[in-house]
C-alpha cells in the first residue's frame, strides 16, 4: 500500500523532521534580507560586489528565460495549427498513416513546384506545412516501432472535474460549453462537478440544476458530488477533489470501465480549454508506452477577462503565463499547475490528493513522482487553456485579491518538507534527483521572495549605510552607474515579454476602444512597483507563516466574477 508523508503527523520523530524542513525556506529568505541590511553597515564593499554579481546573474537569467519563452511560444503557435483530431483518429494504424502523410507531402511539394501566381503569403504557409508534415513523418515512424502498445482512441474516456466552492453558474458554464464544443466525441466525456456542502444549499441547488439542465444529454454522464469535510480534513480544494474522485471510483467500477483507459482532468471551474485539447491529450496518451507515468499540462493563459481587469493584475498574470511557457520547454523540470490531466489509474494508486494541504495542483505530481520512484514527468500539451484573472468590484479590492492569490500560490512551499520526507528515504530515487528537487524548490521560492527586493531596494543600501569611508571609494561612485547599465540590459527581457504579451493577447472586446491597447502597453512601466509588492511580499508572507507554524486553515478561493462579453 503506497504511503505518502502526512504534513500534520503526530509521530514525534516525523514531526521534528517536518518542522526542521518547514523553517528552512523562511530562514534562507530572512537571512538574505536581514543580512543585506547588516552587511551594508559592516562590509559595504562586499555587498556592492555582490550586487553587481547578482545583477549580471539576473541579466543572464533574463536572457535564458526570454530565449526559451520565445521557443515555447513558437511551440504553442505550432500546436494550435495542428489538426489533433485527425492525428488521433489515424495514429492507431501508423503504417497506413505513414502512407497518408507521404502522399500529403508529395501534394504540397507539387503545389510548390507549380505555384504559378501564388501569393508569397500562401507560399510561406505551404512551406511551413511541408516542414511540419516532414517532421511529423519522422514521429509516426517512431510510433510504428511501438505500434503494438498504441491504444485505440475509441477506448478512452475523459473525466473533467470542475471543483466549485461558491462560484456562480455563469463562471462554470463557459468551461463546460468549451468541453461540449471540443473537437472530440462528447459521448466519451464525463463531467464531474465537485461541489462543497459548506456552500449555501439553495445557491448550490440552483447552480447544479441549471447546469445539469443546460447540458442534459450532451455528455456520457454528468456527475455531481457534494463534499462533506471530515474531522481529519481541511477545507481545501484537494479534499474536495479526493472526495469526488472516490465517488467516481464507484461509478467506473459499476460501469466496468478500465481505470487505465480513463484520463482525469482536474480543471479550475473557470477553465476554457482549447477545442483541440482533448484530441491532443488523447493522442499523447495513446502513443506513449509509459502513459501511466505522465501528467499532461496545457499552457495556462488568463485570457477570459484579461481586458476587464486592472493593469496590476494583467502584469502579474501575463508574467505567470510566460513563466509556464518557459517551464514547458524544460521537460525534466516541469510540475503540474492549475488545470492539468493525469491517468486515473495512477491517481487511484497514489490514493488521490492529500486532504490536509492547501496546495493541490503540484503536490499530486510529487505523489506520482514518489510512487514511480522518480520515473515520472509532465508532458506539455502546447495548447492554451484560458482562465479568469482576478477581478473584483473595485480597483483596490482586485489588487488585494491578487495579493491573496499570489500568497496562496507561494504557499506551495509547504510541499518542500513533505516531498523531502517522501523521497529522502527512497533508495530507488538517485541522490542527484533528490538534490536537484531540493535545490530547485528552494532556489525558486527564495528567488521569488528576494530577487525583486534586491534589484529594487537592497541594491542601494551600501550607498545609504556604507558611511563616508565607503562612499569615497571608486566602487561607491560606480555602483549606481553599473546598476543602471546592467538593469537597462535586463530590460531586453521585459521587451521580449511585452512583445509576446501582444502576440498572445485575446481579441479586444467591442465595448473597449482602441485606446485600451495603449493601456496594455503602458502597464509595463508598473513592473518595478508590482514585482516587490505582488511578487516578493506574498512569497515572504507565506514562507514566514510556515516557518512560524502559523498555517493557513483552509484554501482561499479566489472570488470569481462573470463578465458580459
Amino acid at each position: 500500500m503506497f504511503a505518502f508523508p502526512n504534513p500534520r503527523t503526530k509521530d514525534p520523530s516525523e514531526r521534528r523532521k517536518q518542522r526542521i524542513l518547514e523553517v528552512i525556506p523562511g530562514i534562507l529568505t530572512w537571512v538574505t534580507l536581514i543580512g543585506m541590511f547588516l552587511f551594508s553597515f559592516s562590509v559595504p564593499i562586499y555587498v556592492a560586489y555582490f550586487i553587481i554579481t547578482f545583477d549580471i546573474y539576473w541579466i543572464l537569467r533574463t536572457i535564458f528565460i526570454a530565449y526559451y519563452s520565445v521557443d515555447g511560444y513558437r511551440k504553442l503557435r505550432d500546436g494550435k495549427k495542428i489538426d489533433w483530431w485527425e492525428r488521433c483518429q489515424n495514429i492507431s494504424n501508423p503504417r497506413n498513416y505513414l502512407e497518408i502523410i507521404k502522399e500529403r507531402i508529395l501534394q504540397i511539394e507539387g503545389s510548390l513546384k507549380n505555384r504559378g501566381g501564388m501569393k508569397r503569403r500562401d507560399v510561406k504557409i505551404l512551406k511551413e506545412e511541408l516542414k511540419r508534415q516532414k517532421k511529423y513523418l519522422q514521429e509516426v515512424k517512431e510510433v510504428e516501432k511501438i505500434s503494438g502498445s498504441v491504444l485505440d482512441w475509441r477506448e478512452i474516456v475523459h473525466v473533467v472535474m470542475l471543483p466549485t466552492a461558491g462560484e456562480p453558474a455563469g463562471v462554470i458554464e463557459p468551461s463546460i460549453t468549451a468541453i461540449k464544443e471540443a473537437n472530440f466525441p462528447n459521448e466519451q466525456i464525463i463531467i464531474l462537478l465537485a461541489t462543497e456542502e459548506r456552500e449555501d444549499a439553495e445557491h448550490r441547488k440552483q447552480k447544479v440544476e441549471y447546469l445539469k439542465n443546460k447540458f442534459a444529454g450532451v455528455f456520457r454522464e454528468f456527475i455531481v458530488t457534494t463534499h462533506r469535510v471530515k474531522d481529519d480534513e481541511m477545507k481545501t480544494k484537494a479534499a474536495n477533489a479526493s472526495f469526488a474522485a472516490r465517488e467516481l471510483v464507484e461509478y467506473l467500477k459499476e460501469k466496468n470501465i478500465d481505470f487505465r483507459r480513463v484520463i482525469f482532468s482536474n480543471f479550475d471551474c473557470d477553465s476554457v480549454a482549447h477545442k483541440e485539447y482533448f484530441a491532443a491529450l488523447t493522442y499523447e496518451y495513446i502513443i506513449d508506452p509509459k502513459r501511466l507515468q505522465r501528467s499532461y499540462q496545457p499552457l495556462p493563459m488568463y485570457h477570459n477577462n484579461l481586458w476587464d481587469t486592472n493593469a496590476f493584475v494583467r502584469v502579474i498574470v501575463t508574467g505567470s503565463s510566460f513563466w509556464h511557457i518557459f517551464q514547458s520547454t524544460r521537460l525534466d523540470g516541469m510540475v503540474t499547475f492549475s488545470s492539468h490531466s493525469e491517468p486515473f489509474d495512477t491517481l487511484y494508486n497514489v490514493d488521490f490528493w492529500p486532504v490536509n494541504m492547501i496546495s493541490e495542483d503540484s503536490i499530486i505530481y510529487w505523489k506520482c513522482f514518489t510512487y514511480y520512484n522518480g520515473d515520472y514527468r509532465v508532458k506539455p500539451i502546447y495548447l492554451p487553456i484560458s482562465l479568469d484573472a482576478v477581478l473584483a468590484d473595485t480597483y483596490w479590492k482586485t489588487i488585494v485579491n491578487q495579493y491573496k492569490q499570489k500568497r496562496r500560490w507561494a504557499y506551495g512551499i509547504e510541499n518542500f518538507p513533505v516531498i523531502m520526507r517522501a523521497i529522502g528515504p527512497n533508495k530507488k530515487i538517485s541522490f542527484r534527483q533528490k538534490f536537484k528537487t531540493a535545490f530547485e524548490m528552494l532556489e525558486g521560492h527564495h528567488s521569488w521572495a528576494t530577487s525583486a527586493l534586491i534589484l529594487a531596494v537592497l541594491g542601494w543600501l551600501p550607498l545609504i549605510f556604507g558611511g563616508d569611508e565607503f562612499n569615497q571609494q571608486v566602487i561607491a561612485h560606480n555602483l549606481p552607474i553599473y546598476t543602471r547599465y546592467l538593469m537597462t540590459l535586463a530590460m531586453l527581457g521585459l521587451a521580449v515579454s511585452m512583445s509576446l504579451s501582444f502576440l498572445l493577447l485575446p481579441p479586444r472586446p467591442a465595448k473597449y476602444s482602441r485606446w485600451r491597447n495603449m493601456y496594455m502597453l503602458l502597464q509595463w512601466i508598473l513592473v518595478p512597483i508590482i514585482a516587490p509588492f505582488l511578487g516578493s511580499f506574498p512569497a515572504i508572507d507565506s514562507q514566514t507563516r510556515i516557518m512560524l507554524g502559523k498555517y493557513f486553515g483552509e484554501f482561499w478561493v479566489t472570488p470569481k466574477k462573470s463578465v458580459k462579453k
